[in-house]
């Protein structure tokens, strides 16, 4: 599942010692592992290596330049959805031809840059989007290759702020929607180039029957267009497949390959996935330092040097993350601790209700399941400089992100000479 392990009392990233790296570089930092990463990537490349698809690694899971740069050099592609990571998915050296590009609020900007790039595809969100690329491609005089999103209002029974594939979602066009104007108003849009359907239901999916509800919608919809003589030669699945935190099961690659294989098959059509949580999501740790501990009545609090600001998924989702020290050194009693953050808000809440060995300050935590959501979620807030981020590979250790300075907080700053009194 990931290559995070104690070895004589010492957690370690593949042959590391995480204690090395914090002492290093200090406190919060981020921890990747080279080989979980690809290893789960490849993982699902061998699953559904029958249909050969197209993998577009899920840019707003990890951003890191580094995790982006080793994963097209394996051959991955990258979905974003947004001119800034655009740019950081060209400077990770990945081709256009591997870009898809989703978001329900694409700027005309944005889609010029990415027509001007030649990416794969945009994933549609709504029908006027697809009249204002179509507009920008008629401007640059090219075609816009695109996939429709479908909403196939099927709930992935997942967190309500992760589910995106139901009615009362924001995302994408309804199966009724995207027939009317494939049969009835193509001819509006000459610049569009239809390659296909998009999915994606929602994230943190353990079950495959949300995903095959969702297929077979959008199939019967296919099946409707080709009778009607519109090609329709790929389905992107999107992402969203969950991963453990605590003590989910969900479905590994191959399991969710057999399940979806077969009926992807009967369409006869060509295979997009997205995904993000599942490469990277147990790839990464946050690791902290407890600064003080503050007895209670109930149990204590571990006040800790990471907050909701480094980490913020536990604030935003009331999501869990195991937390363990770094080093065990041969504890056996335990209290009962919350373990908070610096900021100062109620939410800043990291852990609750966690039986840990007794905690000193100087102490440090690792927090696992924080490769996906973590960094790249993170603020500024309460004038908070962001995290390091470190990659292991073996025996060997980078900063592939170097701890913000306060200068860092105020390099965009101006104050108008008008303000600045004489």
């Amino acid at each position: 599942m990931h290559d995070f392990h104690v070895r004589r009392g010492q957690l370690y990233c593949e042959q590391v010692p995480v204690d090395r790296i914090a002492s290093a570089v200090g406190t919060p930092v981020y921890i990747y592992s080279h080989h979980t990463l690809l290893d789960h990537f490849h993982k699902l490349r061998r699953a559904f290596r029958a249909l050969q698809p197209r993998i577009c690694f899920s840019v707003k899971a990890n951003g890191n330049l580094a995790i982006l740069t080793l994963l097209v050099q394996e051959g991955a592609g990258l979905d974003i959805v947004s001119g800034g990571e655009l740019f950081r998915a060209l400077r990770a050296g990945c081709p256009p031809g591997r870009i898809v590009f989703a978001s329900v609020g694409k700027s005309s900007e944005e889609i010029r840059e990415a027509l001007r790039r030649k990416i794969f595809c945009f994933n549609v969100e709504s029908i006027p989007e697809l009249l204002a690329i179509n507009a920008e491609a008629r401007r640059l005089g090219c075609a816009a290759p695109v996939a429709l999103r479908i909403n196939p209002n099927v709930d992935a029974h997942t967190h309500r702020y992760i589910t995106t594939g139901t009615a009362e979602s924001k995302f994408g066009v309804s199966l009724e929607a995207a027939e009317a104007f494939i049969l009835r108003r193509w001819r509006e849009v000459p610049a569009i180039t239809l390659l296909g359907f998009h999915l994606h239901i929602g994230s943190q999916i353990t079950k495959s029957a949300p995903f095959l509800k969702a297929i077979r919608r959008v199939g019967a919809l296919i099946r409707r267009v080709r009778r009607a003589g519109v090609d329709v030669d790929y389905l992107n699945l999107g992402g969203g497949l969950g991963i453990v935190y605590k003590d989910e099961r969900p479905q590994t690659a191959e399991a969710f390959a057999n399940a979806v294989i077969p009926v992807i098959q009967r369409l006869k059509v060509r295979l997009i996935l997205e995904p993000g949580r599942f490469i990277v999501g147990n790839a990464g740790i946050l690791v902290t330092q407890v600064l003080y501990v503050k007895p209670m009545r109930t149990r204590d609090f571990a006040v800790v040097d990471a907050g909701m600001n480094d980490l913020i998924r536990p604030a935003l989702y009331g999501a869990y993350h195991e937390v363990a020290p770094t080093k065990r050194n041969g504890q056996t009693a335990t209290r009962l601790y919350d373990v908070v953050g610096p900021i100062c808000e109620s939410a800043d809440v990291l852990a609750r209700e966690r039986r840990l060995p007794v905690l000193k300050p100087g102490r440090r935590l690792a927090i696992f399941g924080a490769g996906a959501y973590g960094f790249v979620m993170a603020s500024n807030y309460n004038g908070r400089p962001r995290a390091a981020e470190v990659l292991v590979k073996n025996r060997r250790w980078f900063i592939i992100r170097r701890r913000e300075t306060p200068e860092d907080l105020l390099r965009q700053d101006v104050i108008p000479s008008a303000l600045v009194k004489s």
